[in-house]
């Protein structure tokens, strides 16, 4: 269980050192700092350089700058390898230094030091790096590139080049050999004038394409992803399933609107139950995994 709660922990905290802190390296010693005093308190060294090193990994196969090379399959590896740690290697019987003074409790009873950095290292797994898993699910099945984006930007590379070269061709026999310097200077900044128009209307097309985006009417779904994840982890923990269900459903209201505006291509239908499927799932994972070692 301790092993687990380390590799979510670890994996989360990078992933929030990368999101918002202005000198990661700072971050990242700050992390490895506190990791270090809760496993020497709590005399699971292992685990903690086992956490470590999976966070290192993780930020590795998981940049926030572009996409996952990987896709989301580190995230399925990480789950196997915190389900595994819970279901075979379960709680220890002695928390060291720190299990002697530990108390916590709850609703649902005591809470041991074990269960406790579990359900922190999901908790805080489910804030940033969950985020980071559902856009490389929705990077790997290519959700943000419906058949009309792709249409548009094929007319636009075909057609740019043509533009550009047929400058050159138009200027190089338009303009008489030998004349005036007045009429070359026309005929030169007529070519210039040309370019200038067809320039601009390269950039209007460029700058149309990208608002066609399904992306585009999604807002917040950086804070409102993380916010849904804890809810359903704490709701299905709760056993509160009404209340879930009720949330759920809310979330697709609120965002049929968007949704209706789809066209023909059903790119932000598809992005949003990607999406939100996937969070979905993760959180509900975070909560079978706290509850399975909870009952365990």
């Amino acid at each position: 269980m301790i092993v687990a709660g380390f590799l979510l922990l670890a994996v989360g905290a990078a992933d929030l050192v990368r999101q918002f802190a202005p000198r990661r390296w700072i971050g990242y010693l700050a992390v490895a700092v506190i990791l270090l005093l809760l496993g020497s308190v709590s005399d699971a060294l292992l685990p903690m350089l086992a956490g470590l090193v999976v966070g290192a990994l993780w930020v590795w196969c998981m940049p926030s700058e572009r996409p996952a090379p990987l896709g989301f399959w580190p995230a399925v590896l990480l789950g196997v390898l915190s389900i595994g740690a819970v279901v075979w290697l379960g709680a220890r019987t002695d928390a060291g230094l720190i299990g002697s003074v530990w108390t916590l409790r709850s609703p649902f009873g005591d809470v041991p030091f074990d269960l406790a950095i579990l359900t922190l290292g999901a908790a805080v797994f489910l804030l940033e790096s969950s985020n980071l898993v559902v856009r490389a699910a929705l990077d790997g099945e290519h959700t943000w590139r419906p058949a009309e984006l792709r249409l548009v930007a094929s007319d636009a590379d075909v057609s740019i080049p043509a533009a550009t070269d047929g400058a050159p061709g138009e200027q190089g026999h338009d303009a008489p050999a030998a004349g005036p310097p007045v009429e070359d200077a026309a005929v030169k900044g007529a070519a210039v004038e040309g370019a200038t128009v067809e320039s601009a209307s390269v950039e209007g097309v460029t700058a149309v394409t990208p608002a066609s985006d399904p992306r585009a009417g999604f807002k917040g779904g950086r804070l409102i992803g993380p916010l849904e994840r804890i809810l359903v982890m704490i709701l299905t923990l709760a056993a509160a399933y009404p209340i879930l269900a009720a949330m759920l459903a809310a979330k697709g209201i609120v965002r049929f609107p968007e949704i209706s505006r789809d066209g023909e291509t059903g790119a932000r239908a598809e992005y949003f139950l990607v999406g939100s499927l996937v969070s979905w799932v993760i959180g509900l994972g975070a909560a079978f995994l706290v509850w399975w070692a909870a009952h365990s």
